[in-house]
């Protein structure tokens, strides 16, 4: 199997400000040659720790990809923290020189001189041109690796590695990847339920992912092993069955919505303790409107019955966080948009305003269609950003098994 390494160069990488994206990118594109990404870091403009993490990386990999640190300043460090570890010179490379200098003439700019710095490459490399910025990228092939140094701008990166970094790169044995993704399970049940198949795998990789009210499980084989991938792969549909939401990298949201579109249908939200994040998801997919009728955000007790014309006599009796009046709620919505489904949101975000009989997280969720009004009670863990987020994957996921029954 060949390994590869990816190193992402940048301070901005390491403040709260900047994520890494070009490293997602470039996993995929090895994954799909065959190639296992098995180490990832982040490292600050220093040039003796870009330099220690290129020993670290020779130590263990076999292909080495680093982006970032190429551009003309001071703190523009790869190509000498690279020269540094291998003990070569940098050298000018003249025909690099006079790319640079023709950049800069075609706008009419007088090249600065700390340009020059771009061209030096390190002794025994190969430049890689680029077409759309004045960073050269840097291709080595020494020790046994294959080092690529690349920029680390995307707009940069990307077409520069498609045209000359990928025509480098030695590929493996191809890789097969499978993707299950699951609503509103706990990781730990997920995995308990999955023992009997994953305790049996020999050459396929099994990981599991959580986030809030979502479990990813990602089944990884060369294709040698397809054979138990796709075995793997049934027994893990028939164990967990319609808690399946997707079988590719997409949201809960965007499978509702070719669900909603296959079938003709729309929905209509009211929401109370979401505050629209619902009505936001739906309508994040294009296409939308051809789906989603209306939503409505009904905080207060006056907004409930002026909005949805629900009696204050039904509030006060049951509450505003009631069964009864998030099942109101989605008939209501449902009936004055005359949409196929009514989904109603009710609950306590916090971290305020719950008492011992209505504690803060306590969510209730109905789905209303033609003929019956479904109704869930939740107590979501004490955290208001979360509590937002996880109500509205449930009531994305009740509408999705609705709609495949």
């Amino acid at each position: 199997m060949i390994k590869a390494e990816i190193i992402a160069v940048g301070s901005e990488l390491l403040s709260p400000f900047r994520i890494d994206t070009n490293s997602l990118y470039l996993t995929r594109s090895l994954e799909e040659r065959g190639i296992r990404i098995t180490a990832k870091s982040v490292v600050g403009d220093d040039l003796k720790q870009i330099a220690h993490a290129f020993s670290i990386a020779f130590d263990r990999s076999d292909v080495i990809l680093c982006t970032g640190g190429l551009g003309p300043t001071v703190d523009d460090l790869t190509r000498d923290a690279l020269a540094e570890y291998l003990g070569v010179p940098l050298i000018l490379n003249e025909s690099v020189l006079q790319k640079i200098e023709r950049r800069f003439a075609e706008r009419n700019i007088r090249m600065p001189e700390i340009n020059r710095k771009q061209a030096m490459v390190p002794q025994g490399a190969i430049p890689l041109e680029n077409h759309l910025g004045t960073a050269p990228g840097i291709f080595m092939e020494t020790h046994g690796k294959q080092v690529f140094l690349l920029p680390g701008v995307p707009f940069e990166m990307e077409p520069m590695w498609e045209k000359y970094g990928l025509p480098l790169l030695r590929t493996g044995e191809p890789f097969q990847r499978q993707v299950f993704r699951i609503a509103m399970m706990p990781e730990s049940k997920v995995d308990e339920m999955l023992q009997p198949v994953t305790q049996t795998l020999k050459e396929t990789e099994y990981t599991i992912l959580a986030s809030p009210a979502e479990i990813e499980i990602h089944l990884l084989a060369p294709h040698h092993a397809r054979a138990e991938l796709m075995e793997a792969s049934s027994n893990i549909r028939r164990i967990l069955g319609n808690r399946i939401f997707a079988e590719e990298l997409v949201k809960l949201e965007e499978v509702v919505a070719r669900l909603l579109r296959g079938f003709n249908q729309t929905v209509s939200v009211a929401e109370s303790c979401t505050g629209g994040l619902l009505g936001h998801r739906l309508t994040q997919i294009p296409g939308s409107s051809h789906y989603f009728e209306r939503g409505v955000i009904v905080y207060s007790n006056a907004s409930k019955n002026q909005l949805l014309q629900i009696p204050y006599e039904l509030i006060e009796q049951h509450g505003a966080v009631s069964a009864p009046i998030a099942v109101t709620m989605a008939e209501q919505i449902r009936f004055l948009s005359r949409s196929d489904y009514g989904i109603g949101i009710t609950g306590i975000a916090g971290p305020d305003g719950g008492t011992p009989q209505k504690p803060v997280g306590l969510v209730y969720v109905a789905l209303a269609d033609l003929h019956v009004t479904r109704v869930e009670k939740y107590h979501f863990p004490q955290d208001r950003e979360r509590i937002k987020f996880m109500a509205p994957q449930d009531a994305l996921n009740l509408l999705r098994l609705r709609l495949i029954e």
